[in-house]
């Protein structure tokens, strides 16, 4: 997602008007950019795609753990926050020569809390489940980046999910998905496979104008030199778009259940306009707009094929006979559309009997997965009927 991450950050340095946010190169899992403070609170409050927002505190080549401990030593950490502050490290590593991932997060803890015992006799206490402060280690082959982590808990965290699924997707990747599929507010957007509605919740916030996060707490609120005002001041600036008068935005699921879930986390995202829902199979929905939209959803794949009902049936007949049915839907149903599954499973096209028009690679957690994009061209319905049936020919 790095570059839909680098197009949302160049829309919310013009957005918010910021003379000083620079987005500059695209590196795996991540985007470079350059402001002050208050750029790190801007993307925070607005970005739908980070994960999180690192500032870097410093950065050196390395030949063993001593040079990584020397350079966080050096660091003004005292600056930032102080002993009664609880942290946590964390290292993430490409192709790095040393042995121990587990030791060279011992010495960069060791660093961090060595300046501290240095400095006031004191030094602050580890807290790997509720950290105050979050300290980032990057390893390649021969450079080292140390961060500290203005975000706190991960961006995909809204704050308004209290129920899940038994898959659910991040928030953060719903956005992704969205912004890749080109949908934009005011499109028809259709989810017939919702689940708990991060789909839906995702693209509702965006109709409304309702920042990500808006309705969560940050690292950075709790930096020593942390200025509430202009904070306040950036969440007040947050205007809200005129609610639509007609739906655009559907979902439906074959569960009861979960479509009670889409409800309650639509309303904990703080969405004030209708999404109409349904409970009905992904096989039966029709098109719920006369105007061509976008379909994105993230179809049970693997262990999920199972809510589909009939758990006596192989796994692999199951989701044959479910993807024959849908392709029939959206081939029927939903000329003009576009349609977009995300999925682990890189057979889809084949069991959808389906050629994709793109295809896109994203990663799930650590599951490879692929956003493939369907064109449902007018006129599939009678091409198919002009096709000889399969089966033995009778003569007459």
């Amino acid at each position: 997602m790095e570059a839909a991450l680098a197009e949302e950050l160049l829309e919310i340095a013009q957005s918010t008007a910021s003379p000083t946010l620079k987005v500059h190169n695209q590196v795996p899992g991540g985007v470079h950019c350059s402001g002050d403070l208050y750029d790190a609170y801007r993307i925070n409050l607005h970005s739908r795609i980070a994960s999180r927002v690192l500032m870097r505190m410093g950065v050196c080549h390395y030949q063993n753990e001593n040079d990584i401990y020397d350079l966080v030593l050096a660091q003004p950490w005292e600056e930032w926050f102080g002993i009664d502050h609880t942290i946590r490290v964390d290292v993430t590593a490409i192709k790095s020569p040393l042995k121990s991932i587990e030791f060279t997060t011992l010495k960069i803890k060791d660093a961090v809390c060595d300046r501290f015992r240095d400095m006031y006799g004191k030094r602050p206490s580890v807290d790997t489940r509720e950290p105050d402060m979050r300290i980032a280690g990057f390893l390649d082959q021969r450079q080292f980046i140390v961060y500290l982590d203005t975000s706190g808990e991960a961006l995909f965290k809204r704050g308004w999910r209290t129920e899940t699924g038994d898959a659910p997707l991040r928030e953060n990747l719903a956005a992704g998905l969205l912004r890749v599929s080109g949908w934009k507010p005011g499109m028809p957007l259709f989810d017939p496979m919702c689940g708990s509605g991060t789909i839906l919740c995702e693209a509702a916030q965006m109709v409304q104008g309702v920042p990500p996060g808006a309705r969560r707490r940050f690292a950075f609120e709790k930096f020593h030199d942390f200025d509430p005002a202009p904070w306040q001041e950036m969440k007040a600036a947050i205007k809200a778009n005129p609610l639509p008068t007609e739906p655009t935005i559907f979902g439906s699921d074959i569960s009861g259940d979960m479509v009670a879930m889409t409800r309650h986390n639509l309303k904990n995202a703080g969405i004030l306009f209708d999404v109409p829902l349904k409970q009905i199979e992904a096989q039966q929905v029709q098109a719920p707009t006369a105007q061509p939209g976008i379909l994105l959803t993230n179809p049970p794949y693997g262990e999920r094929i199972g809510v589909r009902g009939d758990s006596t049936l192989p796994e692999d007949d199951l989701a044959k006979s479910f993807y024959a049915d849908f392709s029939k839907t959206l081939k029927q149903r939903f000329a003009g559309w576009t349609a977009y599954l995300f999925t682990a499973d890189l057979g889809l096209p084949k069991l959808l009997r389906l050629k994709e028009s793109r295809k896109t690679p994203f990663f799930n957690g650590a599951l490879e997965c692929r956003l493939f994009r369907f064109d449902m061209v007018a006129g599939f319905n009678r091409r198919e009927e002009a096709l000889p049936k399969e089966g033995p020919q009778q003569d007459n």
